[in-house]
């Protein structure tokens, strides 16, 4: 696979990580593209639209740029957060991120991360959903946590692998997912290719 030319279409600083954890060579190059989740499909294929979306974006870049003998890889993930139907995206202000946090209080809500492989021979797209329950909080973990920033630039206002850990009574489905790249799917789906 390292034969390839490896591309990240994302910012996300928790994907960088999670993909070097394959032993992968790549570059980042994130899409600029505004996400815009459609309420009305179910949120598997949401998340794999999102995620073809920010690999087509590179794909076109690149191609606009000229042809190119190299061969590549493009890889696209989004993910999202859904409690009771409703998309979680990331908090618009304190006021949002306190009322989302309160709504998955002692509750389970579901995260899709969607991914979407494109070379130049084959285009892939899957997404893996995890089950997420948290401990009851209480209105003043909720606004201490919210005093630490850390849930402002993320999907559902929490990061699992950060101080939101606390939080987390119980998972069903990949840790990763969570984080945002189930790696183990991603490293079958490449291994199949």
């Amino acid at each position: 696979m390292n034969s390839k030319k490896i591309i990240l279409a994302s910012a996300s600083p928790r994907r960088y990580e999670l993909l070097i954890q394959l032993g992968l060579t790549f570059d980042v190059e994130p899409a600029q593209s505004e996400e815009k989740a459609q309420d009305d499909i179910p949120p598997e294929e949401i998340v794999k639209r999102l995620a073809y979306a920010k690999a087509d974006e590179i794909r076109k870049r690149h191609n606009a740029a000229g042809p190119s003998d190299a061969p590549m890889l493009i890889i696209g993930a989004d993910t999202i957060v859904v409690k009771d139907g409703c998309i979680l995206g990331k908090p618009t202000d304190e006021k949002n991120a306190f009322s989302m946090l309160q709504s998955l209080s002692g509750t389970t809500h579901q995260v899709y991360t969607g991914v979407a492989l494109i070379s130049s021979e084959w285009e892939v797209q899957f997404s893996e959903k995890t089950d997420v329950t948290f401990y009851p909080m209480t209105e003043e973990e909720i606004e201490a946590y919210i005093g630490t920033g850390e849930p402002m630039d993320k999907a559902g206002a929490y990061g699992i692998q950060g101080i939101g850990g606390r939080f987390v009574k119980e998972i069903r489905g990949d840790y990763n997912n969570v984080v945002g790249l189930p790696i183990a799917r991603l490293y079958h789906v490449l291994k199949e290719i």
